[in-house]
């Protein structure tokens, strides 16, 4: 019998320094053994391009990325929901494994104050990837 595969849904408020980070490092880190999701409550036009370069020095690409609007649907289907820094406007649903990550907000900051924020959401990833269950 197979195993399904988890999936986690990371949620700022923007969708353009964190949650796109932690997705890029989950998506980079886990491969197809999770299914990664990222939305923000009040998405920005584009992804933040200090996050972009700061990824990009560890082999990671994300600037393809667009940031998303955070729906219900996406809360719903998601086993594990991690929050960072958008509050009380992330849907509530019984079941899920819910964590609210607090770390500073890349925005407006330069590649020097975000590399410790980007190493911090590795760490944090790395110990989500050993808690889960993965097929």
């Amino acid at each position: 019998m197979s195993q399904r595969r988890p999936t986690v849904l990371f949620v700022c408020v923007h969708n353009a320094g964190r949650s796109q980070m932690a997705a890029g490092y989950l998506a980079h880190l886990a491969g197809d053994r999770i299914d990664v999701l990222s939305a923000g409550s009040q998405p920005a036009d584009q992804v933040n391009q200090v996050a972009v370069a700061a990824m990009a020095e560890e082999g990671i690409d994300i600037a393809a990325e667009q940031p998303k609007i955070l729906t219900s649907a996406a809360v719903r289907e998601s086993d594990v929901v991690i929050t960072m820094g958008c509050g009380d406007e992330c849907p509530f649903f019984p079941g899920k494994r819910y964590e609210d990550w607090k770390l500073d907000d890349p925005a407006g900051q330069g590649i020097e104050a975000v590399r410790p924020i980007r190493d911090e959401i590795r760490h944090r990833v790395e110990d989500l990837i050993a808690s889960l269950d993965l097929p």
